[in-house]
């Protein structure tokens, strides 16, 4: 492809660690040639003991060396990783890049401001108009960011109004309100509540309530392949599907009723998601009753696609 650049990102979140290797044209453009996800939780037992497991560390290493061969084999130009919020958490997030670095992945550890623009930037790829509300909803994190995107003489440009980064995510309500399994009506609620007490300075910021909400990450796409009971995922089917919050309220119902190892039975579920689900559905419709909006669109295009137009 004539003056395109090929290059490969790697996120490594609290619960999964992905790759995406894309070329990107002078013009801006994207054109996938892989995109891998893997379900690694390296947060896993972060919230009680501070630290980053070995274990974990182990299952981001085999992953991020398989990854790293198939760079390799691809011609890529420039390979560019990121640790987010449970390398940020934990006391010992250096162990994770000293183990990275060996292998000669040499991964920085970004600021949820860092990771905020970098996702909008993504999720605004292929999106137009302002008063637009990204929420990267992630294991550890939720980064949430409003702004505007638009076609420019030389690519896209995006503004970004207000953006904060949150110590809200899936592992993290978990470990910290649903003990139960499955979780009681009580914890459910004071996990909704405590998430509405994080989130809300953020929306109390904004001049005007969002025109509409894009969701990123995990728990989006899971929770509208679940919705869609897709046998096989099919991004195509994800990507700019809409979840309404009756559909939100419904998922609820359905998942919270279930144990963990039910959850791994449920048509479109990743098995290795069936313990965050849950926590990462109440945080959605937070989000979306905090904002005053009644839906949500589904993206494929995330931090990665960020990463990959930046150079970041």
């Amino acid at each position: 492809m004539d003056g395109a650049v090929r290059r490969a990102a790697i996120d490594i979140g609290t619960v999964t660690t992905r790759l995406l290797v894309a070329d990107v044209t002078p013009d801006g453009r994207i054109v996938e040639v892989v995109r891998r996800t893997e379900v690694t939780h390296l947060g896993r037992g972060l919230h009680a003991s501070g630290e980053l497991s070995p274990l974990g560390i182990a299952r981001v290493g085999r992953t991020v060396a398989a990854f790293m061969d198939e760079v390799a084999r691809l011609d890529v130009d420039e390979v560019f990783a990121v640790a987010t919020s449970a390398a940020r958490d934990a006391s010992n997030g250096g162990e994770l890049i000293s183990a990275l670095d060996a292998m000669g992945t040499c991964p920085r550890i970004i600021t949820g401001a860092t990771e905020a623009r970098l996702s909008f930037a993504g999720a605004t790829y292929d999106l137009d108009g302002d008063g637009i509300l990204v929420a990267d909803l992630g294991g550890g994190s939720t980064e949430l960011v409003v702004g505007s995107a638009a076609p420019a003489p030389a690519g896209r440009s995006v503004e970004i109004e207000v953006a904060r980064s949150a110590d809200v995510g899936s592992r993290r309500v978990l470990d910290m309100f649903l003990a139960s399994d499955p979780p009681t009506p009580d914890e459910l609620r004071v996990a909704a509540e405590w998430t509405a007490m994080q989130m809300r300075p953020f929306f109390d910021m904004l001049r005007e309530r969002p025109r509409r909400a894009v969701v990123l990450a995990g728990t989006g796409t899971s929770l509208s392949a679940v919705r869609q009971r897709l046998e096989v995922y099919d991004p195509a089917l994800v990507h700019g599907s809409v979840l309404s919050v009756f559909d939100l309220a419904d998922l609820e119902r359905e998942l919270a009723g279930m144990t963990a190892d039910e959850r791994r039975h449920v048509v479109g579920l990743d098995p290795e998601r069936a313990d965050v689900i849950v926590a990462g559905v109440v945080i959605l419709e937070t989000i979306l009753a905090l904002a005053g909006l009644d839906e949500v669109m589904v993206s494929e295009h995330d931090i990665l696609y960020g990463m990959v137009l930046e150079g970041a």
